[in-house]
């Protein structure tokens, strides 16, 4: 699967060479950049990093009707944390200028993509994201994760370092990653286990914050994890599928106002 989306991103590397072959240089955001870091873990915020996805290869279409600054606004209005950007458009129907649609919402936004390349670091820092996730298994090579990771926060890029597994987790560590995100979907088989984070926050330190992704949708999950010792959680499909996506956080987010359901 993340061959797959290795290769989807070769022609979007191809043209930021070619753009830098030709003397362009990407102009750095010039606005303010709220901090995810702060807004996952002060003592008001909810730790729900809301999502705007439009499609997704287990998924396929999910919601393609509604706009960026629509959807996110109701995750504003909701109270979520801080917003996750797909910006990947191949298989997730993502442009990178929803980042700009959505800035005006002043929360912190997340660049969710497949980072391979510091050109695209580079060109994260001419948008208004607040910080970029890196996979790990997108690096085979420790060195080139470690670099990259560096420049992100030469950049002021937070780097969200995302894993899968305890191997994963070890290399994130190793490089000093802060931000640490647990992906609890299974690449192979596409489904999604939530035991993971149960299992891998056993291994949280100081000074870390780490994050559940995948698969989460029911109160009753989202504060398992939280018990258990995430900082945040980020939703996205469960939402997304929802002609109203900021309605749907709502009622996971103030459950005391959807009781009579229960």
């Amino acid at each position: 699967m993340l061959e797959k989306f290795r290769l989807a991103k070769e022609a979007e590397i191809n043209a930021l060479k070619k753009l830098q072959d030709q003397g362009h240089t990407h102009q750095p955001w010039i606005l303010p950049r709220p901090p995810l870091r702060p807004a996952l873990v002060h003592p008001k915020s909810h730790g729900i990093i809301a999502e705007f996805k439009r499609a997704s290869p287990s998924q396929g279409d999910i919601n393609v009707d509604i706009s960026p600054l629509d959807a996110c606004l109701g995750y504003a209005r909701a109270g979520a944390s801080a917003l996750s950007i797909l910006t990947e458009s191949r298989y997730f129907k993502g442009e990178l200028n929803f980042l700009v649609e959505v800035a005006q919402l002043g929360l912190p936004l997340l660049r969710k993509d497949f980072i391979i390349h510091p050109l695209q670091v580079l060109a994260t820092r001419a948008t208004p994201a607040s910080a970029i996730l890196l996979i790990v298994r997108m690096f085979p090579n420790q060195k080139e994760l470690d670099q990259i990771h560096g420049l992100c926060l030469d950049l002021d890029l937070e780097p969200v370092v995302e894993v899968f597994d305890h191997h994963d987790l070890d290399r994130a560590k190793e490089i000093g990653a802060r931000i640490i995100q647990i992906n609890h979907r299974d690449l192979d088989t596409l489904q999604t286990d939530l035991n993971r984070s149960l299992e891998l926050v056993q291994h949280k330190e100081a000074g870390e914050i780490w994050i559940g992704a995948s698969g989460i949708s029911t109160l009753a999950q989202v504060q398992t994890l939280k018990r258990a010792g995430l900082d945040a959680l980020l939703l996205g499909t469960a939402l997304m599928h929802s002609h109203d996506p900021g309605q749907s956080l709502a009622k996971l987010i103030n459950p005391k106002e959807d009781h009579h359901d229960h």
